[in-house]
């Protein structure tokens, strides 16, 4: 790399991509990032009724992990950079699709190997959240990627270079297959969700690939389980272990034993449940919920991990 590449590094202005999620606009930012996958996986958790379920039962995370399975297939072959190649955005996250994948959903097993579909085509992190006296949010994310990126330290400069080249794929055939000037697949999805087109809470959780897993679960658990923002980040989460589609699930301590073993019986692949630091797997997040009538702001911080809320 040289200082002429250095050089050359540009920024662009994107248009967030949203879905509404039981009346709630969620939005992400687009891809090279795969804040596509929590909108995916909401728009095909959405026509399953939780209320009904018990928060954290078997029936309840069986519908959770499938859901972000499926979400998963799809944007693991399409998600790349929009300059080098047709991501089919519109196609990802249009109701019909999402009731197309849907169909691979059993409520009595987990589905074996997940494939891609075929959308219609058209054309170390931190996280932080802020809303002023006026209801201006913003929601924001950065991160070297690996814990000290690539380790490498500009001459003279205090901070090391990111490496987020590793998620290029070298299958030359792929869409996110590594190229000059290329973007690739990018884990960093700072969100913001509108209610009647008011804000509703910028939210984000922090982790790789954990994180539109956690986004889904804590805005379900907002939405759903009408849990407020402290409530929906304490709450114990699933993780789809190694980012692939048939990964082992994780559980997070505070998920039964009883739970774990129907997930097994379901045919998930070896479910297990975590405690103390292997916790670190589940992510943290941030949130701060907007009372649209008198602009009262509710936050909640992970206890996850270092962070608070203040005001």
């Amino acid at each position: 790399m040289s200082l002429e590449d250095l050089k050359n590094h540009f920024s662009t202005e994107d248009t967030p991509i949203h879905v509404n999620y039981r009346g709630v606009d969620v939005y992400e930012i687009p891809p090279n990032g795969q804040g596509i996958t929590a909108l995916l996986a909401l728009n095909i958790l959405e026509a399953f009724d939780l209320t009904g379920l018990k928060h954290s039962s078997p029936e309840h995370l069986h519908l959770v992990i499938e859901s972000l399975r499926v979400a998963f297939a799809d944007t693991l072959y399409y998600v790349a950079d929009p300059a080098f190649t047709t991501v089919p955005i519109d196609g990802l996250i249009c109701k019909e699709y999402a009731a197309e994948r849907r169909r691979l959903i059993s409520l009595d097993s987990a589905a074996g190997n997940i494939e891609h579909g075929f959308p219609p085509n058209t054309a170390n992190t931190v996280y932080f959240c802020v809303v002023d006296g006026d209801g201006n949010a913003c929601s924001f994310t950065n991160s070297n990627y690996y814990g000290f990126g690539t380790g490498v330290v500009p001459k003279g400069c205090g901070f090391t270079l990111q490496n987020r080249g590793a998620n290029f794929l070298l299958d030359r055939n792929h869409p996110n297959s590594l190229e000059p000037g290329k973007r690739p697949y990018h884990t960093i999805i700072p969100g913001l969700a509108l209610k009647n087109g008011e804000l509703f809470c910028p939210f984000g959780v922090m982790g790789g690939y954990m994180q539109p897993q956690g986004q889904l679960q804590v805005l379900s658990n907002m939405i759903d389980f009408q849990m407020g923002p402290q409530q929906a980040l304490d709450a114990p989460r699933i993780c789809i272990d190694g980012v692939q589609t048939s990964g082992d699930i994780l559980l997070e301590d505070g998920i039964t034993e009883e739970t774990r073993q129907k997930l097994a019986d379901l045919g998930h692949r070896n479910p297990r449940i975590l405690s103390g630091w292997e916790r670190q797997s589940f992510g943290t997040g941030q949130i701060i919920v907007r009372d649209p009538v008198s602009g009262v702001l509710c936050a909640g911080s992970d206890p996850r991990h270092d962070g608070l809320a203040i005001g």
